[in-house]
């Protein structure tokens, strides 16, 4: 049985994917779940929510993007984050080859989580519904944002939390708002 925090994430209980392709384009396009064995045909899934730590793995952002995202208060975000980077750095060490980047991608029934490292240290988690595709680019695109509008604002301090309703959350709130429609 899963905790409450992850529980509330994944309507269901988890269950590793793993994806049966003869090419990558086949890849995209269909998943079988370990758990049942069905073969689902994929689609296009909404973002959930972004979650940006710090070096030390403390929550420093946090947005949700759609009314199907967990309802967590203020301690269960930063719980969940940073269970989020205390399971990316065990990955990283069970990883059979070094240097490892640690946890990429984890797929549940109920949701996927993308991880980004960024080269500062700041690890940043989304969350979306399955089968959701080209999450590695919409955390390159925030890993863009976050550096243009957080990093080279003067009035920021390294891995404090970042404020809410600048520049960074208007163009994220724009750039999330093309990717939902395009899905």
């Amino acid at each position: 049985q899963d905790g409450p925090l992850f529980a509330a994430h994944a309507r269901q209980s988890p269950c590793w994917r793993t994806t049966r392709a003869a090419t990558p384009a086949a890849a995209r396009t269909s998943t079988w779940t370990a758990s049942t064995m069905a073969y689902r045909p994929a689609r296009e899934g909404n973002l959930l929510s972004l979650y940006i730590n710090n070096r030390a793995g403390g929550l420093i952002f946090h947005r949700d993007f759609s009314p199907n995202a967990a309802k967590l208060d203020t301690n269960e975000q930063m719980q969940l984050a940073s269970t989020f980077s205390g399971l990316a750095l065990i990955m990283g060490q069970l990883a059979p080859s070094r240097p490892s980047s640690g946890m990429q991608l984890l797929e549940a029934d109920g949701f996927l989580l993308q991880s980004f490292d960024s080269p500062t240290g700041i690890k940043f988690f989304l969350t979306a519904e399955p089968d959701a595709k080209g999450l590695d680019l919409v955390l390159r695109e925030v890993y863009t944002y976050y550096a243009d509008y957080v990093l080279k604002n003067p009035f920021y301090e390294m891995d404090m939390p970042i404020q809410k309703g600048g520049k960074f959350c208007q163009k994220l709130d724009r750039m999330v708002a093309q990717v939902q429609d395009r899905r």
